[in-house]
């Protein structure tokens, strides 16, 4: 399948924070060395060296400081990708454990008393990036702020590298003519405003593999695997359709790769079985907010042809999403990806815990096997 570009975004900025010069990563992506665009000057320290299985770029350098530093940004209006690279290690004098900060763009608070070691450790994983979304006004310049905690003694705040990448008007964002989408278990559609900003959590391939930076449509997307999000014990069949060409009738060919859409997960085809489970994925959020989830498809089975052949019901937190999912009746046909937007509220527990938000399929009360492609 293709990995070619089909969308140019109109800023593809890549800051390689720390160094000096420009440098390339291993998929040859140009990343530039921060210098020029401090507004305040702060040392720079080199890590002791990565290792050979991390990407040296722009993890081999860091720009940090016990005081505020910020980054300003000459753009365009319009949504952006805002991501924030980070390798917790020790640099020089600066213990990787001090690292807790705050990051603000405008009125946003980004992250608050952040550390990047505590969610390495987390996360289980050395380097690890941020992703948010953002909307700049007209005549207003993206200024990203760090600030070490106040509250923490020898605090520091730091970056390896910072990405800057426009996006498609409205590929998020609600449209000024739309009405909105699907507010679970509320009554009034939910629209995502241009005042509000994202943070992304979880991009998903489900029942594929991992698509690189490199390979999605020109915003540098990642999509991970599925396989330690789904949770039901019961085997779940992997259909993989490498002969079809996803025919973007309905949605834009960027809003995924179109490898996203010839892989998915299924329950088979026995109803007896089907009907006494759901297929389920779990994923760890905080409580007390409210998530958006994309959920992507595209029927390509030859057994499914027409309208009511695979009807389904979508669950988000134990509550019904979706009452009737038909594929094709979205798509207007089979091999057009289609896409269908939620927004869940999840409650809080305690002081604002971690929870679980599941996603579960199960077919309607007329309906046979189910397939999904999810975001």
């Amino acid at each position: 399948m293709s990995a070619a570009n089909i969308y140019n975004p109109h800023e593809d900025i890549a800051l390689d924070c720390g160094s000096t010069s420009n440098n390339t990563d291993f998929s040859r992506r140009l990343w530039i060395g921060d210098t020029k665009n401090l507004e305040f000057t702060v040392s720079r320290a080199s890590s002791a060296g990565t290792e050979s299985r991390i990407d040296p770029i722009p993890y081999k350098t860091a720009r940090l400081s016990g005081s505020q530093f910020s980054y300003t940004f000459d753009v365009t209006p319009g949504q952006k990708f805002i991501r924030l690279h980070f390798y917790p290690t020790s640099y020089q004098q600066f213990n990787r454990s001090n690292a807790f900060f705050d990051v603000h763009i405008g009125n946003y608070s980004l992250l608050s008393n952040f550390s990047p070691a505590l969610t390495a450790d987390y996360l289980n994983t050395e380097t690890f990036y941020k992703e948010f979304c953002i909307n700049v006004a007209d005549d207003q310049k993206l200024e990203i702020s760090f600030t070490a905690s106040h509250s923490m003694p020898d605090s520091y705040a730091f970056v390896n590298g910072i990405e800057v990448v426009s996006m498609p008007d409205s590929l998020y964002y609600s449209a000024d003519n739309d009405t909105g989408f699907e507010f679970v278990s509320q009554i009034n559609p939910y629209r995502i405003e241009k005042n509000m900003a994202l943070e992304m959590l979880y991009r998903i391939n489900v029942g594929g593999s991992f698509i690189s930076p490199a390979s999605d449509t020109g915003m540098y997307r990642s999509w991970s695997p599925d396989d330690e999000y789904l949770t039901d014990a019961r085997p779940s069949v992997l259909p993989v359709n490498t002969s079809i060409i996803p025919s973007f009738s309905v949605i834009h060919n960027y809003a995924a790769p179109a490898s996203i859409y010839i892989s998915a997960r299924t329950m088979g085809t026995n109803k007896t079985i089907n009907e006494n489970y759901r297929l389920t994925w779990q994923f760890r959020v905080d409580s007390g907010f409210t998530y958006f989830v994309r959920l992507h498809f595209c029927e390509f089975q030859r057994e499914i042809i027409a309208e009511g052949n695979r009807v389904f019901r979508i669950y988000m937190d134990d509550l019904l999403a979706q009452e009737k999912a038909d594929v094709v009746t979205w798509a207007e046909g089979t091999g057009s990806p289609v896409y269908k937007d939620y927004a869940i509220m999840v409650g809080r527990e305690g002081n604002g815990k971690k929870t679980n938000l599941s996603i579960a399929l199960h077919p309607a009360p007329a309906g046979g096997q189910i397939i999904l492609m999810l975001y």
